[in-house]
């Protein structure tokens, strides 16, 4: 087609009527008609009757009524048991009236006859519908009750071949012949999902070559976005026998095939439609100097489904008729062509596909059914992982050679920007392949990302591990591959086997705590210090210092941080007093690599020897604390002469002999050994601690693991099995988890964090309640909402307002304020995200606003949920920002993810998400929002569709407070006005009093099934004890003894200076109050039942709690069977000594 769509009106032409459409109308019309004799059946029936009766009561004048009487009788007794319903009975009183006049009689006898013939008539119309009923009914059964599901065929096509039936799609009781037949009769072109064949309303994809139509059917999207987007193709064909005929669509322009990037632009002067993509040929200026209008472009793809003109969209009627799938038995299919891709849908219910795995339990008997369920979660998301980085590879890639100032080779190239899916980070390993015709075909290097993309370049750098035989002389015809990497799923499934069978892995105390066992409270005796702020570090509030000293008593302590409370500094001073304390080292850890150099940052600060563990593959990149990693410690080491010699050796020729590698290499490993040992502090990644250099020897008494909801829990025992004695989580679970890439993984549980499971099983968090980040305008929705209301600000307005600011803010004691926008989204480059070109724009003139007021790039950060909305606002302010390009580079511009755990002075929330029936997709989940609002300091501009967000509660409850307090506006920037827009009816609230408190249905992917006592989501473990959540008593809500997570009984410092503030109904909470109250906590403070000491294997007399160690030394364990630290109490139960 060339991008050239024909005249508009050639695309609504009406079809032809085929002969099986006549068909189809005859036999509704011979159907209605002999319905109509089946209606008359009934009335016949009644006349007969009533006419006999007639008859034989004439003949009373002429014969003997003796012998008529039975007759009589037993008609008139039919007569009046068919009759009584009727309203109008015959009048029996004439009927029965004598005379004695023969005239009269004789005119009696001859209106008899009359009758008689009528009789007769009746009967016959009686059994003519009955037997007309029975024919047509028997004849359209088979035959033309098939007839009636087919669909006409449009232009004319009468091809007997091309008429199939559609009845096997549909939930009939035919034969497994009859089925198979109609399965086989389908032609090629049919829906493989429902099985519609309208060539007018079918499209092929390219990739696949399957056939997919335009209908929702009980999808939100029509089949073939549907499986565009699963199955991550692009490329679509129309069918030979539609209005367009058999076009492939691609860009007039630049011949791009990306259907969702298409777009068509209607010409000016003549009837016809321009196919152009949407970056960067239907942006560009030339295209004015054309006679097309480049503010005319719409998207090919609207709400999920083709324009009507390209496409149609099936009816109504004949998506009923059509087989009924479901979104889910969509994604099932999708899967299983991945691995076959002939398999139909009815290979779905064969056995053995797609089995579920065994869900994760809120407690577990023993450490063997722990590893049993998270043993193959975690090998799930491993294989998922592979798939997703082995189908990443991309072909025709173009290098630039370069040679570090290591004298390693670097390679640079671009990637494909229109592939959102990738996500590279520093030190990922990539296998770069040259696959010319030239003789060095056969070449292949790994090497480690250096440099990654950012918003405004898309070059990728790696350094090559070995430089020996690159084909520098070429720079075309390479091949880029991920390199897969199982090590850190290997040491999560080597963790969970340590805590199963190694019994020094963890202390009793823990073990059966963080399997949800009941154990009473066990207190340390230690020595509190005088002053708890730590040299170095801010001084910490009342309820920072509370939690300092309520951790360092006790072995097992949960810190909730929300936003801009100061968590790490509060974790930094809790480390410095544990080393202070003498306790041996301390292990330091979080998921994320930034969130460890943030944490070694401040510890470093206090004083304390710190060592920052990495990953050898990131043992290049440059970092805040690259001084403080291990290996460059090693280098810099002055005691060790022979050692820096042959590193500055291998430095200038890039390799050594095999002799001196091998010195060299055990030089090494003696200084990092001796560097470890003598560190009082190491810091590393979650799975990082399971690096071989600290897996021989090491046990590590306290651990620390900080941002700890944002890590799975097989992630987080990784760490733990080193010898744990005391345990500190910090980490929010108001706000974004961990990240799993298997579907079925994460629905199993494994999407919940560690911390979220101990919460939900009763263990307190202690809440940092002071923020020192947000206005006090800006932190008053997110308190209220999130944190019932307990935030403090350590701030006041005069400290978060800019003067002389020139900004439109609506209320000038309030710098915030919502933008209503109507635009609608769209479907982005990848098919997988959404963006929004009319938010893109305001976005563009907010930030121009704020840099033009003197706020400086690097002060403003803007977040959206999409990664297509992020790529196209990047792009958007390149093209059309009024000031200069570098200006609007320096802006950062990430996902909601990407923020977590920062801030930025002034923030733009773009919301994206406007349609009619998709929904609001990722808004709709509370942590979420929870962080984008809570990361700017002086102001936030929220622009987005108000209609369509407040269809969802927290939404809705946001929107309106925006209303309350005057700022939620509509119109340009320079002449903002509030809005009177109608919000959209919201779903009903669990929770009226407190609507953020339904975000845990939510946030907690797996807690809401998981604690519904009897439900099929029942995640407890079956127990013959007190311990199985059933009864009534452990669902009274209103028993703060039995709540599985009770904020009012936080441990809140705000009660010791009478400053809580509580509602006095008592529901304020931050779970779903009818759901997260039904089961039984395990008591954290005041448990009352008591502990077998015996239970599942590991007793508590197996181990001790106390461990002596002198500082700088690596934890030599205690022998097992020495004396433990527990005696039994006077009742029986369990009791811990103070140690």
């Amino acid at each position: 087609m060339n991008g050239r769509v024909r005249s508009l009106d050639l695309l609504h032409r009406s079809p032809t009527v085929s002969f099986k459409s006549q068909s189809y109308r005859v036999t509704r019309m011979l159907i209605l008609v002999s319905t109509c004799f089946l209606l008359l059946n009934a009335p016949a029936h009644i006349c007969t009757i009533g006419l006999k009766i007639y008859t034989l009561k004439q003949t009373i004048l002429v014969n003997d009524p003796n012998e008529i009487g039975t007759n009589l009788n037993d008609n008139i007794k039919q007569y009046n048991e068919t009759s009584s319903t009727l309203s109008n009975n015959i009048d029996f009183g004439n009927m029965t009236k004598e005379t004695s006049d023969p005239i009269d009689t004789i005119n009696h006898l001859k209106w008899m006859e009359l009758f008689y013939i009528m009789t007769v008539i009746t009967q016959h119309i009686s059994y003519a519908s009955y037997s007309i009923n029975f024919f047509l009914y028997s004849f359209c059964g088979m035959k033309f009750r098939r007839e009636l599901l087919r669909l006409d065929d449009l232009d004319g096509t009468n091809n007997n071949n091309n008429k199939t039936s559609l009845i096997q799609q549909r939930d009939l009781p035919f034969e497994d012949e009859e089925e198979g037949f109609y399965e086989r009769d389908l032609p090629k072109h049919a829906c493989a999902y429902c099985g519609i064949h309208d060539p007018a309303a079918v499209v092929m994809c390219n990739q696949t070559k399957k056939w997919f139509c335009n209908g929702r059917g009980n999808t939100s999207g029509s089949h073939i976005v549907n499986h565009l987007v699963r199955a991550r193709c692009k490329e679509v064909t129309l069918h030979k026998d539609g209005p367009l005929g058999e076009t492939q669509l691609e860009c007039y322009n630049c011949g791009c095939r990306n259907a969702f990037l298409l777009g068509f632009i209607p010409a000016k002067a003549d009837s016809v439609v321009v196919l152009l993509c949407r970056q960067p040929c239907a942006s560009q200026s030339a295209l004015k100097d054309m006679n097309w209008d480049p503010s005319q472009w719409q998207p090919l793809i609207q709400d999920r489904c083709f324009l009507t003109w390209l496409v149609k969209i099936p009816s109504e009627q004949e998506q009923l008729r059509a087989r009924q799938i479901t979104a889910q038995m969509i994604n099932r299919l999708e899967e299983l062509w991945k691995e076959n891709p002939d398999a139909t849908i009815t290979d779905l219910d064969k056995p053995g596909i797609d089995e579920e795995p065994q869900q994760c339990s809120l407690r577990y008997e023993d450490a063997y059914q722990y590893q049993n369920i998270f043993g193959p979660l975690v090998k799930m998301e491993a294989d998922d992982d592979r798939k997703i980085k082995e189908s990443q590879t991309q072909e025709n890639i173009s290098v630039r050679w370069d040679m570090g100032l290591n004298k390693k080779r670097l390679a640079y190239f671009c990637l494909p920007k229109a592939n959102e899916e990738m996500r590279l980070m520093p030190g990922d390993e990539l296998r770069l392949r040259y696959v010319g015709d030239q003789m060095k075909s056969n070449w292949a290097g790994v090497g480690h990302v250096v440099k990654v993309p950012n918003n405004y370049g898309e070059e990728v750098g790696i350094e090559l591990k070995i430089s020996q035989g690159a084909p520098i002389e070429y720079s075309s015809n390479f091949v880029v591959e991920f390199v897969w990497k199982s090590t850190s799923f290997d040491r999560m499934q080597a963790a969970l086997k340590t805590f199963a069978v190694d019994e020094s892995s963890v202390s009793a105390y823990l073990y059966h705590r963080l399997l949800g066992h009941e154990v009473e409270d066990l207190v340390m005796k230690v020595t509190l210090p005088k002053r708890f702020s730590a040299p170095g570090l801010p001084e910490l509030n009342h309820s920072q210092v509370y939690a300092v000293k309520t951790v360092l008593q006790r072995p097992l302590s949960l810190i909730q941080g929300p936003p801009g409370t100061g968590k790490t500094v509060t974790s930094a001073t809790i480390v410095y007093h544990l080393v202070k304390q003498n306790q041996g080292q301390v292990l330091v850890c979080a998921p994320s690599n930034i969130a460890v150099d943030q944490l070694t940052e401040k510890i470093h600060k206090t004083g304390l020897k710190v060592v920052r563990l990495c990953a050898k593959s990131r043992e290049a990149l440059d970092s805040p604390v690259s001084f403080l990693a291990l290996h460059n410690q090693v280098r810099n080491l002055e005691s060790e002469p022979e050692l820096k010699k042959l590193q500055q050796l291998k430095d200038e020729t890039g390799e050594l002999s095999s002799a001196d590698e091998k010195r060299y290499r055990a030089l090494k490993r003696k200084c990092e050994s001796d560097l470890l040992r003598n560190a009082d502090v190491i810091c590393c990644t979650c799975v990082g601690s399971g690096d071989p250099r600290l897996s021989h020897g090491y046990q590590f008494r306290s651990i620390l693991i900080d941002e700890s909801t944002q890590a799975t829990e097989p992630e987080c025992m990784v760490p733990v099995v080193l010898g744990a004695r005391q345990l500190i989580l910090v980490g929010d679970h108001c706000q974004l988890g961990p990240v799993v890439m298997s579907k079925k993984a994460a629905k199993a549980g494994l999407s919940q964090s560690l911390f979220e499971r101990l919460v939900v099983l009763g263990i307190r968090p202690i809440r940092l309640q002071v923020q020192y980040r947000m206005h006090p305008a800006l932190s008053a929705f997110p308190s209220n909402i999130f944190y019932e209301g307990s935030l403090q600000n350590g701030v006041t307005s005069v400290e978060r307002t800019i003067k002389a600011l020139d900004f439109p803010w609506i209320q000038s004691d309030k710098p915030m304020f919502f933008h209503c926008s109507l635009g609608q989204e769209e479907i982005s480059s990848s098919g997988t995200s959404y963006l929004n070109r009319t938010e893109a724009s305001m976005v563009e003139k907010t930030a121009t606003r704020l840099l033009k007021a003197g706020i400086k790039p690097e002060q403003i950060g803007i977040i959206t949920p999409y990664e297509g909305q992020r790529a196209f606002i990047v792009q958007h302010m390149q093209y059309s920002g009024s000031l200069n390009e570098k200006l609007y580079q320096e802006i950062e511009v990430a996902s909601v993810d990407a923020f977590q755990g920062r801030e930025k002075d002034f923030i733009i929330l773009s919301c994206v998400r406007a349609n009619e029936h998709q929904g609001i997709g990722f808004l709709n989940d509370p942590r979420r929002l929870n962080v984008a609002l809570t990361r700017a300091k002086y102001g936030i501009i929220i622009i987005g569709n108000p209609k369509v967000l407040s269809r969802q509660p927290l939404w809705n409850h946001l929107l309106t407070y925006y209303k309350e307090q005057h700022v939620l506006v509509e119109g340009p920037l320079n002449n903002l006005r509030e809005s009177a827009i109608q919000f959209s009816k919201p779903k009903k609230l669990i929770n009226p009093t407190n609507p953020g408190g339904r975000f845990m249905s939510n946030a907690m992917f797996s807690a809401k099934e998981a604690i519904i006592p009897g439900s099929v989501y029942d995640r407890t473990t079956t127990m013959n004890d007190k311990r199985q959540m059933t009864g009534t008593m452990f669902a009274n809500n209103f028993n703060s003894n039995f709540r599985a997570h009770d904020p009012l009984s936080y441990i809140d410092t705000a009660g010791m200076n009478g400053a809580s503030q509580q509602l006095s109904n008592g529901l304020n909470l931050p779970m779903p109050h009818q759901m997260m109250m039904s089961s039984m906590p395990i008591p954290y403070m005041n448990g009352s039942s008591s502990f077998n000491t015996m239970m599942n294997g590991r007793s508590m007399n197996n181990q001790t709690t106390n461990v002596k160690t002198g500082k700088g030394s690596a934890i030599k364990m205690k022998s097992s069977l020495k004396p433990p630290r527990f005696s039994k109490s006077a009742n029986g139960t369990t009791q811990s000594q103070v140690c």
